[in-house]
């Protein structure tokens, strides 16, 4: 007998509908109904549950990817010109949202010269009050623009971190005062070693009275020590001999330092850190030391350099703005309004490495020309040093030393190649020389 229902299963392989059997199996089950007034409803529930979750979730993800994109964009599109809570060559841009409305300025950031070429009140005050730069037109979206905007108005929020005044890595730190309890030790010793004589005299003088035997005669103390000295020549000789040798040797290197100013780190006019503009920020030592490259000096910037970069950055990750702000009253630079003021005094730098007269060093013959990394004399300053100090002795010896094991770089180097011919035909089979086999030790390199 066949059933009446169009989707029930048959005996045979098709059902009186013509579909196979198995795709029933193949329909959700809150689809599936046993009759037409029996729905599965927890199915159903379930269903639209897992979707109205879904749906939260993912709106929940876009928000937070929207956050991060706005600091992405941020830092790609706008840290060149503006900063959130300080100018730079645009204004701050805490509390925008509250002075334009976000259709303003995402029409603003899209285009502004076109606002401005429109007379728009406050763009046209904008651009006037900020030396009349326009501000560069922007492919932005909309929503990449309201991720900026939220961005800012997180970090404008967010309160400013205190910056630490712990010693950085690299930085002199005052030495511990130990000589006054080293002084207070030595005196409770003395004081111990007293005590213990009178303890020993008196369990002596005890074991004699119970012995029965007679107190000895004191000797005087001068005799004592007389009587050790005779028994005891050798032991003298021996000691007398070793503080001469140790007392010679302390000598020698004593005079030998004088003059010697390695490990010179004397403070600064301004706590300047090479191991946060070397070493962090990566910025090249003849940036700064442009003298390197071109004759004797290395010489030390001038502080119109240092404006280079602090004219917009004017804070700092360490000390915060208290030691950008000595540049600016060194030049007398008005930092709201971008000018300099007529009351200008030179930064007075410590000098820290200084050769004698009567040596000759010429820094763009080493560094130019020699390839010669300044750390080989100056040390990893982008490593460990915050304020300058002398790292190498700097002594004739230590520079005959480095020209005896030093291989000249010849190679691709243009300055050498007549010379690199001439030693090779004259030394066949040696491709390298050292400084010393091209005259690097002869005393008119250096004083002449």
């Amino acid at each position: 007998m066949i059933n009446s229902h169009p989707f029930e299963k048959t005996d045979n392989l098709m059902t009186a509908s013509g579909r196979n059997p198995h795709f029933r199996n193949s329909i959700p089950p809150f689809v599936q109904r046993t009759n037409k007034n029996n729905m599965n409803y927890p199915y159903i529930a379930r269903y639209f549950a897992f979707l109205i979750s879904v749906f939260f979730l993912t709106i929940f993800n876009v928000n937070v990817a929207s956050a991060q994109d706005g600091e992405a964009l941020f830092k790609a599109n706008c840290t060149s010109c503006h900063a959130v809570k300080e100018k730079v060559i645009g204004p701050a841009l805490a509390g925008v949202e509250t002075r334009r409305t976000e259709e303003w300025l995402i029409k603003w950031i899209k285009n502004s010269s076109a606002m401005i070429k429109a007379g728009d009140e406050y763009g046209v005050k904008l651009f006037n009050d900020y030396n009349k730069v326009a501000m560069t037109s922007f492919n932005l979206k909309d929503d990449e623009i309201k991720a900026i905007l939220a961005y800012t108005k997180k970090v404008a929020e967010t309160p400013d971190a205190v910056p630490t005044t712990a010693p950085v890595a690299g930085q002199p730190v005052a030495e511990k005062l130990i000589w006054p309890y080293l002084l207070i030790a030595i005196v409770l010793l003395y004081l111990i070693a007293g005590v213990l004589k009178k303890v020993q005299d008196s369990l002596a003088h005890a074991v004699r009275a119970k012995n029965n035997e007679p107190t000895p005669v004191p000797v005087p103390t001068k005799v004592r020590n007389r009587e050790w000295i005779r028994q005891n020549k050798k032991l003298i000789a021996v000691a007398i001999l070793a503080l001469t040798l140790i007392g010679s040797v302390k000598g020698w290197y004593t005079l030998q330092s004088i003059g010697i100013s390695q490990g010179y780190t004397p403070d600064q006019p301004i706590k300047y850190s090479h191991m946060l503009h070397a070493g962090k920020l990566q910025i090249a030592c003849v940036y700064c030391h442009g003298g390197a490259e071109r004759g004797k000096v290395a010489g030390v910037p001038s502080a119109n350099v240092c404006m280079n970069c602090h004219k917009y950055v004017k804070k700092g990750p360490e000390t915060g703005t208290e030691e950008i702000a000595k540049i600016y009253k060194a030049l007398d630079y008005d930092v709201d309004k971008g000018t300099y003021g007529p009351n200008q005094q030179p930064i007075q730098w410590v000098r820290v490495h200084n050769l004698p007269d009567l040596a000759y060093f010429n820094h763009a013959q080493h560094y130019v020309v020699g390839k010669i990394a300044c750390q080989t004399c100056h040390g990893p300053v982008q490593d460990s040093m915050t304020v300058a100090g002398q790292y190498s002795p700097l002594t004739m010896g230590w520079c005959i030393d480095c020209h005896r094991k030093t291989d000249v770089k010849m190679a691709g180097n243009h300055y050498y190649d007549n010379l690199h011919k001439d030693l090779m035909a004259k030394n066949p089979g040696d491709s390298t020389f050292t400084v010393a086999e091209i005259g690097g030790t002869e005393c008119a390199r250096c004083h002449y």
